[in-house]
């Protein structure tokens, strides 16, 4: 094996192969890492595939939109949707590609492909399998009894995985709280991103349709129940009453569009913008990014906002204290809308304290989220993993002749 041009044991060239496997890739967080990790890994060392559902009627495809030099093969049955025949169909697809590429490495990103991914890759005898939880099902999502049976699943799957990763330290705690897999199994890989060049403010406000003055809490991300777009609209009603002039702009669609569409006393405020591929205008009109949500992984949008110099008023659940860092680069709050109206006005109603927190904010998450530092942790991931295989040899140690 070759590893950055040298060959191991005399053995004929080779590349570490990485089957990558997520059940769709619509607009979000594990979209976003799962394209920068095809981006960045060498392929000169590491020779990947990634493998797809397609996204909902109510989502936007992130490789459309932002990733056309992304390839992926896609799973017609690998979908959202849980259907048992299609599920066996998307399980024994997986088999026969797994067989066919004989990957040494099948990582899996979310929950439904992380079940069916590594079903298949037991199945196929792949050596090792690993699985990031870019967020979890534990709050939020089921009833306790249907929780339940998710948690022993999970229990189950872990014991099949060589390593777990996690996309925060809570959501870690929080999985193995649970007793879903071993400390030692676990790595904490946050999120990375690089922004897009963005517009002037009056820029971006001229093309959404935004007068230049005023101000301007945006919400990006999913329409959907845990995401609570009802608690959102209770918050921007409580926020005109205090400040008048908001606007409100919602980047994202869902199930629960119709909720927001219904509105009628915020329809002169409320500005439904759908999927953007151009994100980055939407942080660049705003003055605060608003979340609202009862249960997250490490919100992608978050770390956008932070770059774009944007602070935020988030709930603090999941690891989203681990992005937003409360009283320095936004406000955190409890799950419930009168915290969240009183951060919000409080940063509506001071313009020197939202540039402070903005500033505070790039220079945080481009230090901790960058695209650089996701590829560099999950490079020294599959090099642990090498070298504990034998594919690799030991490093050197520090000061040792070479």
């Amino acid at each position: 094996m070759v590893i950055a041009g040298r060959r191991i044991n005399g053995a004929a060239p080779s590349r570490i192969r990485v089957m990558r496997v997520i059940a769709r890739m619509n607009v979000g967080g594990p979209a976003l890492q799962v394209s920068t990790l095809m981006r960045g890994l060498d392929p000169e060392v590491f020779d990947q595939r990634l493998y797809a559902g397609y996204v909902g009627p109510d989502e936007a495809d992130y490789v459309e939109q932002r990733a056309r030099d992304v390839s992926v093969s896609r799973v017609p049955t690998l979908g959202r949707a849980v259907r048992p025949t299609d599920d066996l169909r998307a399980l024994s697809a997986l088999v026969v590609a797994m067989r066919r590429f004989r990957p040494h490495i099948v990582h899996t990103h979310t929950a439904k492909a992380g079940a069916l991914g590594r079903a298949a890759a037991v199945l196929a005898r792949v050596p090792v399998r690993v699985h990031t939880f870019h967020g979890h099902l534990l709050h939020g999502y089921f009833s306790p009894a249907k929780t339940r049976l998710v948690v022993r699943a999970e229990q189950g799957l872990a014991a099949v995985t060589d390593r777990l990763v996690a996309v925060g330290r809570g959501v870690r705690d929080d999985l193995l709280t649970a007793g879903i897999g071993r400390p030692g199994q676990y790595a904490v890989v946050p999120p990375g991103t690089t922004p897009a060049a963005a517009p002037t403010r009056a820029e971006a406000r001229e093309r959404l349709g935004l007068p230049d003055d005023g101000l301007v809490v945006a919400y990006v991300g999913r329409v959907t129940r845990i995401k609570r777009p009802d608690r959102f609209l209770a918050v921007a009603r409580e926020v005109r009453r205090a400040v008048p002039a908001t606007r409100f702009l919602v980047c994202g669609d869902g199930d629960l569009h119709n909720d927001l569409q219904s509105a009628a006393d915020l329809r002169d405020v409320l500005h439904l913008l759908g999927w953007r591929a151009d994100v980055e205008t939407v942080y660049a009109a705003a003055d605060v990014v608003l979340l609202t949500s009862d249960n997250e992984g490490m919100p992608v949008s978050l770390i956008e906002a932070g770059l774009a110099g944007v602070p935020a008023v988030a709930t603090n659940v999941g690891s989203v204290a681990e992005v937003v860092q409360d009283g320095k680069t936004g406000l955190l709050a409890r799950t419930e809308a009168g915290e969240l109206t009183r951060h919000t006005v409080t940063l509506l109603r001071d313009e020197g304290l939202r540039r402070r927190m903005g500033e505070q904010a790039r220079a945080w998450t481009a230090q901790r989220f960058g695209a650089e530092r996701l590829v560099r942790d999950t490079h020294d991931l599959y090099a642990s993993i090498a070298v504990a295989r034998g594919w690799w040899p030991a490093p050197l140690p520090k000061g040792a002749d070479r």
